[in-house]
């Protein structure tokens, strides 16, 4: 299609809103996420769509926006592929698509809202906006719009701030679901699922090296770029590593001892002293918070990494506590069994979360790990309990939770 005289075509328009956007000083370290995929026009997408990694775009539905209207959908597409939404959120999508959708657009158009008090972009009609939300996450967002639909009396119109939206598509929402706010765009969940592991692993490798060039160029340029990018750039600890070192560390036996090997935590003092050597190693306990945040995905990451450490120290068992409010589920591998942990688990639960439950029915049934390693999120109910065995608390997308016991490590959903 040409542009006749003075008017743009629909895709002009969008390069244009593109260009708009990276000659933006708050934007400007946006350039390289806003050149990764392909970008296209079409008359099948009711509005606005992105696999996380390739951006679609209904033509009437662009039409009807204005410039800064269509710079912030830009935005809004573009942010979900930087904070890698469709990888990161897929568990929560798996309990409930609505909900996980509104969670992610909640963040992202408070996020653009917040930044655009000059008018730069305006949030199409149909978006979700709440500042209650700011400064959280998907996954604390997706908690409170599940508990208040589940504290929502039959009948409840489910109403927000924003308007109804679009219904449909890959995004997993409900068809005829007409009185839940669904947001302005769609999200192609199962096009991202279709990717191949080599192409999500390059398309990770492109995003991560689009996010360090992009504050690069902003730190020239001394616009100091989008704040989110600095958390994002944030040397992580790699979390396995201090797994394995906690695992080798509170699982090795001391049967008996031998002078070939020295002890090395007393070389460095001057003592020479004979290191142990195990023939027996007792229980291993992991324990999966199953409230709902933490999903199938988190707990098979975890779970082939334990299994790997346990190839070197050999336990006789370990043992899989699934909890919510209570243990839901009590796993016990032993031997070659836990060969198989990682396909053979069956996780249960999703209430609420109250980790006391887990020493607590430890000590019923007089199970006395020599480690026990606890997967949450960390937005407890609770107290962190009080335990008689070395604890490694695992805390996804929770940097603010601080643990009174134990070892804890903070974990991000991108690093699994």
């Amino acid at each position: 299609m040409l542009a006749i005289g003075n008017t743009l075509t629909v895709e002009q328009r969008l390069q244009k809103g593109v260009v708009d956007i990276m000659g933006n000083e708050k934007y400007i370290a946006l350039a390289g996420i806003l050149m990764l995929g392909e970008r296209t026009v079409d008359d099948t997408t009711p509005t606005a769509c992105t696999n996380g990694r390739d951006e679609w775009y209904g033509r009437e539905y662009v039409e009807k926006q204005i410039d800064a209207q269509l710079r912030f959908l830009i935005l809004h597409e573009n942010y979900h592929k930087l904070y890698k939404h469709l990888k990161t959120w897929i568990h929560l999508w798996k309990i409930d698509p609505r909900l996980a959708n509104m969670a992610m657009d909640y963040v992202i158009n408070g996020k653009i809202v917040d930044d655009n008090t000059d008018g730069f972009a305006v949030m199409p009609e149909g978006g979700l906006y709440d500042p209650r939300f700011r400064g959280m996450d998907t996954a604390q967002v997706f908690d409170i719009l599940r508990q208040e639909q589940e504290d929502e009396p039959e009948g409840g119109d489910g109403e927000g701030e924003s308007g109804e939206g679009e219904l449909g598509g890959e995004s997993g929402n409900a068809p005829g679901d007409n009185n839940s706010p669904q947001g302005f765009d769609d999200h192609d969940w199962k096009g991202a699922q279709e990717l191949t592991d080599g192409e999500q692993r390059e398309l990770d490798r492109d995003i991560d090296e689009a996010i360090r060039q992009g504050a690069l160029v902003a730190g020239k340029l001394g616009t100091g770029g989008d704040r989110d990018l600095k958390d994002l750039l944030k040397p992580q600890i790699d979390w396995r590593e201090i797994m394995r070192d906690f695992i080798t560390t509170h699982c090795a036996g001391s049967d008996f001892s031998t002078w070939r090997k020295p002890n090395r935590r007393f070389v460095g003092a001057g003592y020479y002293m004979p290191s142990g050597i195990s023939e027996r190693v007792e229980e291993l306990v992991i324990a999966g918070d199953m409230s709902g945040s933490i999903g199938d995905r988190e707990v098979s990451v975890i779970l082939t990494e334990v299994k790997s450490v346990c190839d070197t120290v050999h336990p006789e068992a370990v043992r899989l506590l699934y909890w919510d409010t209570k243990v839901c589920a009590d796993e016990k591998y032993e031997g070659p069994e836990i060969d198989d942990i990682v396909k053979s688990t069956r996780p249960k639960g999703g209430g609420g979360t109250d980790v006391t439950c887990v020493p607590q029915y430890m000590g019923e049934n007089n199970i006395s790990p020599q480690a026990a390693i606890i997967v949450t999120d960390g937005y407890l109910g609770s107290d962190w309990g009080q335990w008689n065995c070395p604890v490694l608390w695992v805390i996804i997308d929770n940097k603010n939770a601080k643990p009174d016991c134990g070892v804890a490590i903070h974990v991000t959903s991108r690093e699994l």
